[in-house]
């Protein structure tokens, strides 16, 4: 079993700052993916950023030249340093694990932490 714990979450004023991290504590695979989602408020969840096994990453056109995802693989710890945060920024923030790339992106991947919540005021 794999346990995903986020952390980061604030509030902050647009064009403020943030990083999120996550670490995943536990039995990893020996390669996965880590991604983030969000789910802003009266809307599904959805896809944000994600680092491939490869390192190679992907974004949201939403985020992209915003947000960057990166991995410490010896820590098993993914961050999403957010720059330049806007009111539509504002959701909780998942972090989610799995073997499957493909999957991750569709949003199913096995293994998700509990949120952190990022508020950005105007």
């Amino acid at each position: 079993q794999v346990q995903l714990v986020e952390s980061g979450g604030a509030s902050v004023q647009a064009g403020g700052s943030l990083r999120l991290s996550c670490v995943a504590q536990g039995n990893t695979y020996r390669t996965y993916v880590m991604a983030w989602f969000r789910q802003r408020p009266g809307e599904e969840r959805e896809f944000v950023a994600i680092v491939y096994t490869d390192d190679e990453t992907a974004y949201a056109d939403s985020v992209n030249g915003r947000f960057t995802i990166s991995k410490e693989h010896d820590k098993s710890t993914a961050y999403l340093q957010m720059n330049n945060l806007k009111p539509e920024d504002t959701g909780m923030y998942y972090c989610a694990l799995d073997q499957s790339s493909t999957m991750t992106r569709k949003g199913y991947a096995t293994y998700w932490g509990q949120g952190t919540q990022v508020t950005v005021s105007s």
